[in-house]
Order: C-alpha cells, then structure tokens, then sequence
C-alpha cells in the first residue's frame, strides 16, 4: 500500500469514527454498535460470540 493510499485510508477511518460518535445512542443501538466499539468496528474488528 503506497503511502498516499494509507493517508486516504486513514483519514476515511476518522470521518467514520466521526459520524458514528455523533449518531445517539439509539441510532447506535439501531446498528447494532455499542459507542465503546466503534472504532473496532471501524478498525474491522469483531466482538467474540
């Protein structure tokens, strides 16, 4: 991945990170998302079953 690409990616990973703080509670709930997992869940990760 060239370093440009990983700036771009980056910088899209805070606009969501952004946009998911911003939403309430219940629009999180909506999606399925607790506020404390949004950036794993930005970053790809998962929560174990």
């Amino acid at each position: 991945m060239s370093i440009m690409n990983l700036f771009k990616s980056r910088a899209a990973q805070r606009r969501a990170c952004d946009e998911l703080s911003r939403m309430s509670d219940r629009e999180l709930s909506d999606l399925g998302i607790f506020r404390g997992d949004i950036n794993a869940v930005v970053l790809g990760h998962r929560r174990p079953n």
